[in-house]
Protein backbone atom coordinates (compact mmCIF):
# COMPACT_ATOMS: atom_id res chain seq x y z
CA UNK A 1 0.00 0.00 0.00
CA UNK A 2 1.00 3.65 0.01
CA UNK A 3 0.67 6.84 1.99
CA UNK A 4 1.34 10.24 0.43
CA UNK A 5 0.50 13.73 1.64
CA UNK A 6 1.03 17.24 0.27
CA UNK A 7 0.28 20.62 1.85
CA UNK A 8 0.00 24.07 0.27
CA UNK A 9 0.74 26.82 2.78
CA UNK A 10 1.38 30.55 2.68
CA UNK A 11 5.09 29.82 3.18
CA UNK A 12 5.34 27.12 0.52
CA UNK A 13 4.60 23.43 0.11
CA UNK A 14 5.49 20.12 1.75
CA UNK A 15 5.36 16.78 -0.06
CA UNK A 16 5.95 13.33 1.45
CA UNK A 17 5.56 9.71 0.38
CA UNK A 18 6.45 6.35 1.80
CA UNK A 19 8.38 3.82 -0.29
CA UNK A 20 6.76 0.49 0.61
CA UNK A 21 4.88 -1.44 -2.06
CA UNK A 22 4.30 -4.86 -0.48
CA UNK A 23 4.06 -5.91 3.14
CA UNK A 24 4.61 -9.30 4.67
CA UNK A 25 6.87 -11.19 7.00
CA UNK A 26 9.48 -11.78 4.31
CA UNK A 27 8.22 -9.84 1.29
CA UNK A 28 8.81 -6.09 1.41
CA UNK A 29 9.57 -4.06 -1.70
CA UNK A 30 10.47 -0.39 -1.97
CA UNK A 31 10.03 2.01 -4.86
CA UNK A 32 10.01 5.78 -5.28
CA UNK A 33 6.52 7.28 -5.32
CA UNK A 34 7.70 10.89 -5.48
CA UNK A 35 8.46 12.17 -8.97
CA UNK A 36 10.02 15.60 -9.45
CA UNK A 37 10.03 17.60 -12.68
CA UNK A 38 12.15 20.71 -12.22
CA UNK A 39 13.73 23.40 -14.34
CA UNK A 40 15.87 25.82 -12.34
CA UNK A 41 14.27 29.27 -11.93
CA UNK A 42 11.30 28.16 -14.07
CA UNK A 43 9.32 25.39 -12.39
CA UNK A 44 9.12 22.74 -9.71
CA UNK A 45 6.40 20.14 -10.23
CA UNK A 46 5.99 17.20 -7.86
CA UNK A 47 3.79 14.15 -8.47
CA UNK A 48 3.03 11.67 -5.67
CA UNK A 49 1.67 8.34 -6.94
CA UNK A 50 -0.57 5.74 -5.34
CA UNK A 51 -2.41 2.68 -6.57
CA UNK A 52 -1.45 0.14 -9.20
CA UNK A 53 2.32 0.45 -9.55
CA UNK A 54 2.54 -0.59 -13.20
CA UNK A 55 -0.08 2.01 -14.12
CA UNK A 56 1.60 4.88 -12.26
CA UNK A 57 5.09 3.96 -13.46
CA UNK A 58 3.83 3.67 -17.03
CA UNK A 59 2.19 7.11 -16.74
CA UNK A 60 5.35 8.73 -15.36
CA UNK A 61 7.49 7.08 -18.05
CA UNK A 62 5.12 8.32 -20.75
CA UNK A 63 5.26 11.87 -19.37
CA UNK A 64 9.06 11.79 -19.34
CA UNK A 65 9.31 10.19 -22.79
CA UNK A 66 7.01 12.78 -24.35
CA UNK A 67 9.13 15.59 -22.90
CA UNK A 68 12.32 13.99 -24.24
CA UNK A 69 11.24 12.70 -27.65
CA UNK A 70 8.70 15.34 -28.73
CA UNK A 71 9.80 18.62 -27.13
CA UNK A 72 7.64 20.63 -29.55
CA UNK A 73 4.51 19.04 -28.06
CA UNK A 74 3.11 20.45 -24.80
CA UNK A 75 4.89 18.58 -22.03
CA UNK A 76 5.59 18.73 -18.33
CA UNK A 77 8.51 21.12 -18.87
CA UNK A 78 6.71 23.47 -21.28
CA UNK A 79 3.15 23.89 -19.99
CA UNK A 80 2.53 27.42 -18.74
CA UNK A 81 0.35 26.72 -15.69
CA UNK A 82 0.00 24.15 -12.94
CA UNK A 83 -3.56 23.55 -14.12
CA UNK A 84 -2.16 22.46 -17.49
CA UNK A 85 0.36 20.23 -15.69
CA UNK A 86 -2.43 18.57 -13.71
CA UNK A 87 -4.46 18.11 -16.89
CA UNK A 88 -1.45 16.55 -18.64
CA UNK A 89 -0.92 14.05 -15.80
CA UNK A 90 -4.65 13.30 -15.65
CA UNK A 91 -4.92 12.71 -19.40
CA UNK A 92 -1.84 10.48 -19.35
CA UNK A 93 -3.21 8.44 -16.45
CA UNK A 94 -6.52 8.04 -18.28
CA UNK A 95 -4.77 6.93 -21.47
CA UNK A 96 -2.65 4.34 -19.67
CA UNK A 97 -5.63 2.90 -17.78
CA UNK A 98 -7.70 2.69 -20.97
CA UNK A 99 -4.86 0.89 -22.71
CA UNK A 100 -3.89 -1.50 -19.91
CA UNK A 101 -6.98 -1.70 -17.73
CA UNK A 102 -8.87 -4.42 -19.60
CA UNK A 103 -5.88 -6.79 -19.52
CA UNK A 104 -5.52 -6.25 -15.79
CA UNK A 105 -9.23 -6.77 -15.16
CA UNK A 106 -9.04 -10.11 -16.96
CA UNK A 107 -6.57 -11.18 -14.27
CA UNK A 108 -8.70 -9.66 -11.47
CA UNK A 109 -6.07 -6.95 -10.89
CA UNK A 110 -7.23 -3.51 -9.77
CA UNK A 111 -5.99 -0.84 -12.19
CA UNK A 112 -7.01 2.15 -10.07
CA UNK A 113 -4.34 4.77 -9.42
CA UNK A 114 -4.10 8.40 -8.41
CA UNK A 115 -1.67 11.29 -8.26
CA UNK A 116 -1.19 14.34 -6.12
CA UNK A 117 0.38 17.02 -8.33
CA UNK A 118 1.65 20.31 -6.96
CA UNK A 119 4.31 22.93 -7.33
CA UNK A 120 4.91 26.27 -8.96
CA UNK A 121 5.58 27.57 -12.45
CA UNK A 122 7.18 30.99 -12.85
CA UNK A 123 4.51 33.66 -13.24
CA UNK A 124 1.85 32.07 -11.05
CA UNK A 125 1.35 31.11 -7.41
CA UNK A 126 1.89 27.56 -6.14
CA UNK A 127 -1.03 25.20 -6.75
CA UNK A 128 -1.98 21.71 -5.60
CA UNK A 129 -4.24 19.11 -7.28
CA UNK A 130 -5.59 15.64 -6.53
CA UNK A 131 -5.97 13.53 -9.69
CA UNK A 132 -8.36 10.60 -9.58
CA UNK A 133 -8.12 7.28 -11.47
CA UNK A 134 -10.43 8.56 -14.19
CA UNK A 135 -8.08 11.47 -14.91
CA UNK A 136 -10.33 14.20 -13.50
CA UNK A 137 -9.01 16.35 -10.67
CA UNK A 138 -9.75 18.90 -7.97
CA UNK A 139 -7.67 21.76 -6.58
CA UNK A 140 -6.83 22.54 -2.96
CA UNK A 141 -8.22 25.64 -1.24
CA UNK A 142 -7.56 27.72 1.86
CA UNK A 143 -10.27 25.69 3.63
CA UNK A 144 -8.71 22.39 2.50
CA UNK A 145 -4.99 23.09 1.94
CA UNK A 146 -3.80 19.47 1.78
CA UNK A 147 -4.36 16.24 -0.10
CA UNK A 148 -3.59 12.61 0.70
CA UNK A 149 -3.69 9.44 -1.35
CA UNK A 150 -3.17 5.81 -0.56
CA UNK A 151 -3.80 4.70 3.04
CA UNK A 152 -5.21 8.05 4.20
CA UNK A 153 -7.51 7.26 7.12
CA UNK A 154 -4.96 6.96 9.92
CA UNK A 155 -3.01 10.15 9.20
CA UNK A 156 -5.97 12.37 8.34
CA UNK A 157 -7.41 13.12 11.82
CA UNK A 158 -4.25 14.79 13.16
CA UNK A 159 -3.84 16.88 10.00
CA UNK A 160 -7.49 17.95 10.11
CA UNK A 161 -7.05 19.22 13.68
CA UNK A 162 -3.87 21.22 13.07
CA UNK A 163 -3.61 22.26 9.42
CA UNK A 164 -3.84 25.95 8.50
CA UNK A 165 -2.41 27.91 5.56
CA UNK A 166 -0.51 30.06 8.08
CA UNK A 167 1.45 27.06 9.37
CA UNK A 168 5.22 27.47 9.00
CA UNK A 169 7.12 25.00 6.84
CA UNK A 170 8.88 23.63 9.92
CA UNK A 171 5.54 23.02 11.66
CA UNK A 172 4.13 21.49 8.49
CA UNK A 173 7.06 19.06 8.32
CA UNK A 174 6.40 18.05 11.93
CA UNK A 175 2.68 17.61 11.23
CA UNK A 176 3.39 15.55 8.12
CA UNK A 177 5.72 13.21 9.99
CA UNK A 178 3.24 12.81 12.87
CA UNK A 179 0.65 11.74 10.29
CA UNK A 180 3.13 9.19 8.93
CA UNK A 181 3.90 7.89 12.42
CA UNK A 182 0.17 7.45 13.10
CA UNK A 183 -0.33 5.67 9.78
CA UNK A 184 2.65 3.35 10.22
CA UNK A 185 1.56 2.43 13.75
CA UNK A 186 -1.82 1.21 12.46
CA UNK A 187 -0.90 -0.21 9.04
CA UNK A 188 2.22 -2.27 8.31
CA UNK A 189 1.77 -1.76 4.55
CA UNK A 190 3.13 1.79 4.99
CA UNK A 191 6.75 2.06 6.04
CA UNK A 192 10.10 3.79 5.95
CA UNK A 193 11.97 5.26 4.19
CA UNK A 194 9.91 8.43 3.73
CA UNK A 195 10.73 10.80 0.89
CA UNK A 196 10.25 14.44 1.86
CA UNK A 197 10.42 17.56 -0.30
CA UNK A 198 10.09 21.06 1.13
CA UNK A 199 9.37 23.86 -1.31
CA UNK A 200 9.58 27.52 -0.12
CA UNK A 201 7.20 29.74 -2.09
CA UNK A 202 8.70 31.46 -5.15
CA UNK A 203 12.03 29.62 -4.78
CA UNK A 204 11.60 27.62 -8.03
CA UNK A 205 14.17 25.23 -6.58
CA UNK A 206 13.63 21.54 -5.74
CA UNK A 207 16.82 21.26 -3.73
CA UNK A 208 15.28 20.64 -0.30
CA UNK A 209 14.73 16.89 -0.65
CA UNK A 210 15.35 14.42 2.15
CA UNK A 211 14.97 10.66 2.69
CA UNK A 212 14.06 9.65 6.23
CA UNK A 213 15.52 6.23 6.98
CA UNK A 214 14.94 3.86 9.89
CA UNK A 215 18.02 5.27 11.60
CA UNK A 216 16.63 8.82 11.66
CA UNK A 217 16.80 9.94 15.31
CA UNK A 218 14.31 12.81 14.92
CA UNK A 219 11.59 10.57 13.50
CA UNK A 220 12.07 8.04 16.30
CA UNK A 221 11.92 10.79 18.94
CA UNK A 222 8.85 12.34 17.29
CA UNK A 223 7.00 9.03 17.50
CA UNK A 224 7.89 8.58 21.16
CA UNK A 225 6.91 12.13 22.13
CA UNK A 226 3.65 11.95 20.18
CA UNK A 227 2.72 8.67 21.86
CA UNK A 228 3.52 10.00 25.33
CA UNK A 229 1.72 13.27 24.63
CA UNK A 230 -1.46 11.47 23.57
CA UNK A 231 -1.41 9.39 26.75
CA UNK A 232 -1.00 12.52 28.91
CA UNK A 233 -3.82 14.27 27.06
CA UNK A 234 -6.09 11.24 27.49
CA UNK A 235 -5.31 10.99 31.20
CA UNK A 236 -6.02 14.70 31.72
CA UNK A 237 -9.57 14.47 30.35
CA UNK A 238 -12.10 13.88 33.16
CA UNK A 239 -14.50 10.97 32.91
CA UNK A 240 -18.22 11.79 32.52
CA UNK A 241 -19.77 12.91 35.81
CA UNK A 242 -22.38 10.17 35.78
CA UNK A 243 -19.73 7.45 35.63
CA UNK A 244 -17.35 9.27 37.99
CA UNK A 245 -19.99 9.14 40.75
CA UNK A 246 -20.43 5.39 40.24
CA UNK A 247 -16.75 4.51 40.23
Amino acid sequence: MTYCVAMKLDAGMVFASDTRTNAGVDNISRVDKMHVFAKQSDRVIVALSAGNLSITQNAINQIERTAKETPDVANIYSVTSMYDAAELVGNTLRDVRQREGEYLRQQNIDSSASFIVGGQIAGEAPRLFLIYSEGNFIESSSEAPFFQNGEIKYGKPVIDRVISPSLSLAEAIKLTLVSFDSTMRSNISVGLPIDLLVYPVDSLDAGQQHRIEETDSYFRELGTLWNEGLKRAFTSIPVPDEFARKS
